[in-house]
């Protein structure tokens, strides 16, 4: 059974912005933040309301998620033996009200699903360039008992 809690590993960064009467200013990430040990890609999805993109994790690359638009529940899931925090959930809910970067390191299972009825845009970077002949992307199904997450939104 998972227990909720921090992820060895897994980094937020709160962002901020900076409203006035045009609209707003936000940094998303600077290169003196030192949350990505190197560059390799940014690339942009989007998602339609109900999709649930889930799970995946990568031997080689971390990865670095924001939200612009929309909303989204990430979850996160150490699958990693050896780990402090080995077989613990992080759920987290970023987008456009709760701009957020979440840094997901190499092992740590990862996925979201849409809430809300519009669609959901991700920006993310990661440390090495996507390679078609040799992807460094493990899927794991979206309902896997190990992580046993329940995805379904309850009434409270």
């Amino acid at each position: 059974m998972s227990q909720f809690g921090n992820i060895e590993g897994v980094r937020v960064k709160k962002l901020v912005r900076h409203p006035d009467n045009r609209g707003f200013f936000q940094e998303i990430l600077r290169d003196d933040d030192e949350l990505l040990r190197r560059f390799g890609q940014a690339s942009l999805s989007m998602s339609y309301p109900g999709v649930i993109k889930a799970f995946h994790y990568h031997e080689r690359q971390d990865d670095l998620w924001f939200f612009p638009v929309g909303s989204a529940e990430v979850v996160l899931y150490d699958s990693r033996e050896g780990s402090t925090t080995q077989r613990t959930t992080q759920v987290l809910y970023p987008g456009q009200d709760n701009p957020l970067l979440i840094v997901i390191p190499v092992g740590v299972l990862h996925g979201y699903r849409v809430l809300g009825s519009t669609p959901l845009m991700i920006v993310y970077f990661t440390t090495e360039s996507y390679r078609p002949e040799s992807p460094d992307e493990k899927r794991v199904p979206w309902d896997d008992p190990t992580v046993g997450y329940d995805w379904i939104t309850k009434p409270r």
